[in-house]
């Protein structure tokens, strides 16, 4: 079977499978369930400077985006850092390190942008054995606005002090967690590896309104009247997230960085695409809030059973897989043709492929009158539309068309030559796709 053990900037877990810092993490009760339940590490929810009292609402908490099913696409999240006293945090995190030494325990942190507030909490914490720590530059809301969270996050300048504070002050390994709320994720990820990180995670949570109530004219959730933006998660962030992932994992300059992959997921499939795009190891929230923590029993199998499938005996052979095949338009191969193929045993005769095709792309697809649909392959430019929209899997499909047959887009025969990417015109000389 895979080994599916996890070692993570020298931290090492049963599996990579993490709860990211957020309400799962919040105490000692919820971590000890899921360290049962099968979780190899837990981000704990993020830990603030002693002061004044951080006072979550007493009022709803999440909005939320659902599919046509009721299934949850995304939380909207306009909770706090913890709300509880440091020392309770800091003393329950060593008890559970204490009974759980194989597992990960990772601290999140968010204080003041000063080196003394930064020296302090480093201090306090040392004692916890805890097995690194992780500086929240992401939160979009509520701590941004006090100056700290994504505030930090979106400045590179901020990101490289404060880190280098950390490093400075404390020889636990440490890890940035970038936001999304920002035009180029590899400055900041290159910032924090200017200032010493070990790793970065992302991606934080995005910057998001899901709804109006329509009645009361104001955003859900509401408070009194009244709501605010707060931080998008779950499985609608996914893309976003594995693009940024990707961005990092593929920049010369960040190529070498660990990363622990955020956002959306939900399944070892989506696992398994962050580690391939580069990710060490993931981290999960919105699914175990949906689910609940025995949501990693599929995770670790589907995840080992997939690597036997594949032949591979670590974790490490997945890492990084399918970040050569990243690259940027101009390198995609012009001359690779396919057309798209219906298959009439499978086909349930909705009328989706032909009203999409017909009223929004190119009018490639028939519908004789006893409503057999086929494909018009002079028309056909293979945009992946109607396969998009067919309810049935696997029904349209794209062929590839041979180099050598004709292709009835150009009338022109697809070129022999064009079967290797390195002989392609767009592709120059000495650059690989992965360049």
């Amino acid at each position: 079977m895979a080994d599916l053990t996890s070692e993570f900037i020298g931290i090492k877990s049963p599996n990579p499978f993490w709860l990211a810092s957020a309400p799962p993490t919040d105490k000692e009760y919820n971590v000890r369930r899921a360290f049962e339940a099968g979780w190899g590490g837990v981000v704990w929810k993020t830990l603030g400077a002693e002061g004044p009292p951080v006072v979550n609402v007493n009022g709803p908490r999440y909005g939320a985006i659902w599919g046509a099913d009721r299934r949850l696409l995304g939380l909207n999240n306009i909770e706090l850092i913890t709300d509880r006293p440091l020392e309770t945090n800091l003393r329950e995190i060593k008890s559970v390190k204490r009974d759980y030494p194989d597992r990960a325990v990772i601290i999140s942190l968010m204080v003041p942008c000063d080196e003394e507030s930064w020296k302090d909490i480093l201090h306090r914490i040392e004692d916890t054995g805890a097995d690194g720590v992780e500086l929240n530059f992401g939160c979009p809301h509520g701590m941004a606005e006090r100056g700290m969270g994504s505030a930090v996050g979106q400045v590179p300048e901020y990101i490289e002090m404060v880190t280098s504070w950390v490093k400075q002050y404390s020889k636990m390994p440490c890890i940035v967690k970038l936001t999304p709320n920002i035009t180029d994720v590899r400055k900041p990820a290159e910032a924090a590896l200017r200032g010493g990180a070990d790793a970065v995670s992302l991606i934080n949570t995005i910057n998001s309104i899901t709804s109006v109530d329509l009645d009361d004219f104001a955003p859900e959730p509401t408070i009194d009247g009244k709501g605010t933006h707060g931080g998008y998660c779950g499985p609608a962030v996914k893309p976003i997230a594995l693009n940024m992932v990707a961005e990092i994992a593929r920049s010369p300059e960040t190529a070498n960085l660990p990363i622990s992959g955020i956002g959306g997921v939900t399944t070892w499939r989506d696992a398994a695409e962050f580690m391939a795009l580069g990710a060490g190891n993931v981290q999960v929230c919105t699914a175990a809030m949906t689910y609940g923590f025995k949501v990693v029993e599929e995770m670790i199998s589907g995840l080992s059973d997939y690597m036997d499938r594949k032949g591979m005996t670590s974790t490490s052979e997945l890492v990084g897989r399918a970040v050569p095949n990243v690259t940027d338009w101009q390198y995609l191969n012009l001359n690779y043709v396919t057309k798209a193929k219906i298959d009439q045993d499978a086909c349930i005769k909705c009328g989706r492929c032909y009203a999409a095709c017909e009223d929004t792309s190119h009018q490639a697809i028939d519908m004789s009158e006893d409503r057999t649909f086929t494909v018009k392959d002079d028309e056909c430019v293979a945009c992946n539309l109607c396969v998009n929209v067919c309810p049935i899997e696997n029904c349209i499909t794209m062929e590839q068309v041979a180099a050598g047959q004709l292709d009835e887009r150009t009338g022109e025969t697809v070129p022999e030559e064009y079967g290797n990417w390195t002989q392609h015109p767009n592709n120059p000389s000495n650059v690989t796709a992965a360049e």
